[in-house]
């Protein structure tokens, strides 16, 4: 199986580079499955409904939320009608939506996409570790499904890596997701799981994580209250990571980042 994981997607610009280099770029690397951290699609804050189905007629297959999963009121109403947008799984019981989705693909393959929150310098949800692991005791890589992808949205560099060693063997991919800035540690962990600290985002790296450099700038050197930042609009790099995974194990058999456009290198995976 080959997927594709796209890092957190920030205002229009990030929207539109995806929107217009995915169809093509799902034929040229022959994908099978795309997933995309969209909670900063909407203006760089939350996810609304009609953004995430402009998302999904592009090629994007399953969206990933995190922190600002609800900050557009409107997905609240919508999220346990669109079971392919996934919130952190370890919210409280009763958040609407779900923490996982089981998409099937072509070949009667399926995979299990996970969204999970942490806790360093974070909201104090449930403990990711404990909460991920109850679901993987119910689907066993290789045998239930055929890839199973985690997308850690944490700020902390040794909680994901933390995690991705903890999981290391009974997943296909773990991927960090919130800081918007793609690390150089993609690689496939000793026991076969795919695992990159930070996928990067997809929007404008003439910014501040992809706000808006004045008003990011006012806020960080004065200390006071100003307006709120807003996504830069310039082009965007889109930033991910390319697994290739063996359909019998699910275990990844080949990785390597992927960044187009703007203002980073260019990466385009060779295989």
């Amino acid at each position: 199986m080959r997927f594709l994981f796209l890092g957190d997607v920030v205002g229009r610009s990030g929207r539109e580079a995806i929107t217009r280099n995915l169809p093509e770029w799902r034929k040229k690397l022959a994908l099978d499955l795309v997933v995309v951290n969209g909670e900063n699609a909407s203006h760089g804050y939350g996810l609304s409904p009609d953004i995430a189905r402009s998302l999904m007629s592009a090629g994007v297959d399953v969206i990933t939320l995190g922190n600002h999963a609800w900050d557009r009121r409107d997905m609240i109403g919508h999220i346990n009608q669109m079971p392919n947008i996934v919130r952190p799984i370890n919210y409280p019981a009763g958040t609407p939506g779900q923490g996982s989705y089981i998409i099937d693909l072509e070949r009667g393959r399926r995979a299990l996409v996970i969204n999970v929150m942490g806790r360093i310098f974070m909201d104090p949800l449930d403990d990711p570790f404990r909460v991920v692991s109850e679901l993987l005791s119910r689907h066993r890589l290789g045998m239930t499904v055929n890839a199973i992808i985690i997308d850690i949205h944490a700020e902390a560099t040794s909680e994901k890596m933390g995690f991705g060693q903890y999981f290391d063997g009974r997943v296909s991919l773990v991927v960090g997701t919130h800081t918007h800035v793609p690390t150089a540690d993609h690689r496939i962990l000793p026991k076969g799981t795919a695992y990159q600290t930070d996928a990067g985002m997809c929007g404008d790296y003439d910014s501040v994580i992809g706000m808006g450099k004045e008003a990011a700038l006012h806020k960080l050197v004065r200390k006071i209250p100003g307006e709120r930042p807003q996504p830069a609009e310039g082009e965007a790099t889109v930033c991910g990571l390319l697994v290739e995974t063996n359909d019998a194990t699910g275990l990844a058999t080949k990785v390597a980042p992927l960044r187009m456009g703007g203002h980073l290198a260019p990466n385009w995976p060779d295989f």
